[in-house]
């Protein structure tokens, strides 16, 4: 599982690079909608990897009888995560987390990191944090609340700025990737790995995708200028 997931960041890191080279909308919405898709198939793989992890976590620890009702620590690190005009969104799955007391329940919220705590859920102490976020939150403003197995974290935004990563090293590291399947043709024709990854979409997209791809194309061809 980690494998597929590893390739499919690979994936969403390409359509980003496309993207750079995309001038019509039209074609930045396809290729916007597939990195969804792809963004949605890695959440629910990671959702799947982390309640397999939670599960084999919660054997019975092999402790002796004195520390039995002492929590230890369970770091989380996957999540989900969207944005609002005033709000970046984190999606936090943690079952039985409602079952907790809620002064158990606890984010605490600096400029530029935050921090779930969860204390005492079935003898753990789970954490979740999150440093150098991408631009600075307002702490006042930021709340978070518990719903069923889901813990969401509303950071607040000082401005209304669009976040592209969550985090300043995330950012990094995707401005610095190279892409080695697009080298050769961007010397070239910089729309060729775009036009390329547009007939792969139409050729294994549903027909929704298809008919999205197609009016685009045709659109395309009949704005081009005769000379």
């Amino acid at each position: 599982m980690a494998n597929k997931i590893e390739e499919l960041k690979k994936d969403i890191a390409e359509i980003e690079n496309l993207e750079k080279h995309a001038i019509r909308q039209r074609v930045k919405d396809i290729l916007s909608i597939e990195k969804r898709k792809l963004v949605s198939e890695v959440v629910r793989l990671e959702e799947s990897q982390s309640k397999m992890e939670i599960t084999v976590e919660q054997q019975e620890p092999k402790i002796s009888p004195k520390t039995t009702n002492i929590p230890y620590e369970v770091k989380l690190s996957n999540y989900a995560w969207d944005q609002s005009q005033k709000f970046v969104k984190f999606y936090i799955t943690l079952p039985k987390v409602n079952t907790v007391p809620a002064e158990n329940v606890q984010c605490n919220f600096q400029e530029k990191s935050l921090e779930l705590i969860v204390k005492n859920l079935e003898n753990k102490d789970y954490v979740f944090k999150v440093t150098q976020l991408l631009y600075s939150i307002d702490p006042k403003s930021s709340t978070y609340k518990v719903k069923n197995d889901l813990i969401l974290i509303n950071a607040a935004k000082h401005e209304d700025i669009h976040w592209s990563h969550v985090t300043e090293w995330e950012k990094k590291a995707s401005e610095n990737k190279k892409m080695p399947s697009l080298d050769m043709e961007d010397k070239s024709d910089p729309s060729a790995g775009l036009m390329s990854l547009m007939r792969n979409m139409y050729e294994t997209g549903d027909d929704e995708m298809k008919r999205t791809i197609a009016k685009a194309w045709t659109e395309s061809r009949n704005n081009t200028p005769k000379f």
